[in-house]
């Protein structure tokens, strides 16, 4: 039986990829609004900037406020690809060493911590709260299961099923709701850094020493 949650997850993984690249060419429909201004900057070092410098906390006026909350999110996201990697390695069989699989471990029990700690705190602050929605929820919910038996799979594979299933329902849900951004991040900084680059906006120019 295990094989056929196996294909499940790799069917459910092509779903989940084709319906993001279609999600991106479609929004080549709404046309790109022309640049009448002359470009005063580098396409190029904002992009770099984008992805750099620009994600900062100090780059951004929500994240400085709140170091401990962009810390975790950090470590969230990083433990969320972990889990990823190691479930791609699982499914094709790639065997890992006992010092890699120690890593895996502790990235993805750091990653479930912060996450859960997220969910707790969008739930029980009233501001919070106010501006969640229930995919907000729902998304929070999945990938911090798809997560735990990811954990749990670490310890032997007697959680194989569960986690497999685990990651069908995530790949399912990911086009459908929030964590989409896992994958138009990317596409959206591209952009971002492009435009601001192109203005001379990003990087920032340093003042000289006579302004």
């Amino acid at each position: 039986m295990i094989i056929w949650f196996r294909y499940g997850v790799i069917l459910s993984a092509v779903l989940c990829l084709s319906l993001l690249i279609y999600l991106i060419i479609k929004t080549f429909s709404f046309g790109t609004p022309a640049l009448n201004a002359l470009a005063s900057g580098s396409r190029k070092k904002g992009i770099f900037f984008a992805f750099g410098g620009g994600m900062m906390p100090w780059e951004k006026e929500s994240a400085k406020k709140h170091l401990l909350t962009y810390g975790a999110g950090i470590i969230y996201h990083a433990g969320i690809f972990t889990a990823f990697l190691y479930l791609f390695l699982d499914l094709f069989s790639v065997k890992t060493s006992l010092y890699l699989d120690r890593i895996f471990m502790v990235l993805m029990a750091s990653s479930l911590v912060c996450g859960i700690g997220l969910l707790f705190k969008r739930s029980l602050l009233k501001y919070m709260r106010a501006i969640s929605s229930p995919d907000d929820f729902v998304s929070n919910t999945l990938v911090d299961l798809f997560l735990i038996f990811s954990l749990f799979h670490t310890f032997g594979p007697q959680v194989r099923t569960l986690w497999y299933a685990a990651a069908v329902l995530l790949f399912l849900y990911i086009p459908l709701g929030k964590i989409r951004h896992c994958f138009f991040f990317f596409y959206a900084r591209i952009l971002f850094g492009s435009f601001y680059g192109r203005r001379g906006v990003y990087p920032p120019r340093q003042p000289s020493s006579f302004e």
